[in-house]
């Protein structure tokens, strides 16, 4: 395989800014009192019901017009009678560093000190929407009477 000058330079470059990024994403993990919450979903077993955006929605006191789960649907995988469809879980990452938190000009976004969870306090938020997620996750809980 021969390689250029100009292509070797590329690809040593793109490689030590890829290493040097997978360190510090590494490096950036938040534990809390040495533990890292996460949630086991197996999207393989999802048929598509919405039942978990029913009980998010509930658990967490967040209005019908809005959800911090979706379930989103793929294109239809096979041929009639035999159509097929894969169901993905879409929800808020609790990002280590979450922009939602930072942008909120209430405080109502806030990360818990004790779980490291991001939440939202409905008695501050104002709706504003600043915390919508580049995920595409509204965050948001509309006061009432909004």
């Amino acid at each position: 395989m021969s390689c250029t000058r100009r292509q070797f330079i590329t690809r040593v470059g793109a490689l030590a800014a890829v290493s040097g990024m997978a360190g510090r994403v590494v490096a950036n993990t938040l534990n809390i009192n040495g533990v890292r919450y996460g949630m086991v979903h197996d999207e393989s077993l999802c048929i598509g019901c919405t039942a978990c955006m029913d009980a998010c929605r509930e658990v967490n006191n967040v209005p019908d017009s809005v959800s911090r789960l979706t379930i989103i649907r793929s294109e239809p995988q096979g041929t009639f009678p035999d159509v097929k469809y894969r169901f993905f879980r879409h929800s808020c990452q609790h990002c280590d560093h979450a922009p939602c938190v930072d942008v909120c000009p209430t405080g109502a976004s806030f990360r818990d000190a004790a779980s490291g969870i991001v939440d939202v306090n409905p008695d501050l938020c104002v709706g504003c929407q600043y915390c919508h997620c580049r995920v595409s996750l509204p965050r948001a809980l509309y006061p009432s009477g909004q």
